[in-house]
């Protein structure tokens, strides 16, 4: 893939995050593999397919989620990238039995790539090719680059299923919501993103603790939370 494949890649990524369509086809696309899909697991999130590039690549996920075990959650857990670029060669694994039910659907090569914004996990990237070794080094890094482009729309996504954090909007004495956009504002600031993604980093974070959503944001003005793209959140 070259340098402007790539960068078609990235910007298809981001207008597919902006307009709700299948964020999966980006990846597929600009890769030499034959299905992709991207689910959350875990906590705090769940565990869900959140797209597809089709049917199989559904069916693919589903497997891995209802095992409860394989490349993407050891991605996801390691956070690295985790590759098997030969499903017909023997291996100890603790998902052996797995490796064989993906194979046996044709797949020869998979790839696992962690979806995480700093120390909240998201999900994973699941690629599915049906050659041996379909992804080399240089592509793994860039395809690695790209699912690290996908993590905060993602999450964007699933944040905007979840209830309403903001418990107690009837007593404006509690926290004022100026403090939210002042939070928001930081956030923008610490991890150089726009507003959206600083309010969904805001609302993760709130959602990860249990708390309102108007409370964290007081303890970012208060610089007693710190978003930074190492370590999303520093509590002095």
């Amino acid at each position: 893939m070259s340098k402007d494949a790539f960068a078609a890649a990235a910007l298809a990524l981001t207008a597919a995050a902006e307009n709700g369509s299948n964020m999966c086809l980006s990846f597929l696309n600009a890769l030499p593999v034959t299905h992709a899909a991207i689910s959350t697991l875990g906590a705090p999130f769940g565990s869900e397919t959140i797209c597809a590039s089709d049917s199989q690549a559904a069916r693919l996920e589903e497997l891995q989620i209802d095992f409860g075990a394989g490349p993407c959650w050891d991605a996801l857990r390691t956070r690295a990238p985790v590759v098997d670029a030969d499903l017909s060669e023997p291996t100890e694994s603790a998902w052996s039995l797995l490796r064989e039910a993906i194979r046996d659907t044709g797949i020869l090569s998979l790839y696992s790539f962690p979806l995480a914004i700093g120390e909240l996990n998201v999900g994973a990237l699941d690629l599915y090719a049906t050659t041996r070794a379909a992804l080399n080094l240089p592509l793994i890094a860039r395809a690695s680059a790209l699912a690290d482009l996908a993590a905060t729309p993602v999450a964007r996504q699933v944040i905007r299923r979840l209830p309403h954090l903001d418990t107690d909007d009837t007593n404006p004495a509690t926290y004022s919501r100026r403090e939210v956009h002042q939070a928001t504002g930081m956030i923008i600031a610490q991890m150089r993103v726009n507003a959206d993604d600083a309010q969904a980093l805001l609302r993760a974070h709130a959602f990860t603790l249990g708390r309102p959503v108007r409370e964290v944001a007081a303890d970012v003005v208060a610089r007693r939370i710190k978003f930074t793209r190492d370590d999303v959140v520093d509590r002095d």
